[in-house]
């Protein structure tokens, strides 16, 4: 199962660089990890306005396992929710297309 985690910006107290290093190097070697980025830049497209969600999502990582536990005990390690924030974690679904 894929998944996709995005990242809030909520934490009580701010992270270190060395804590985000040593979280990657941990998520890489868990081999779950397929990749990730900040969230840049912001343009809507449409006719509706909605929230920008970039006012609470900072990132986001996708991961892929069966082990949601595996997932669940790495991500308890993640430096947003040491520091009293929230990741928020999602299934992508696979879809025949």
């Amino acid at each position: 199962m894929e998944y996709i985690l995005f990242i809030h910006n909520n934490t009580e107290s701010d992270t270190s660089k060395e804590e985000w290093d040593s979280f990657f190097d941990s998520a890489i070697q868990s081999g779950l990890f397929r990749g990730g980025s900040e969230i840049g830049n912001r343009s809507q497209l449409g006719r509706k306005p909605v929230t920008d969600i970039t006012v609470s999502i900072g990132g986001f990582m996708r991961f892929e396992t069966e082990d949601f536990d595996s997932l669940v005990s790495l991500l308890e390690q993640h430096p947003v929710v040491t520091h009293g924030g929230t990741l928020e974690l999602c299934e992508l679904p696979k879809t025949d297309a």
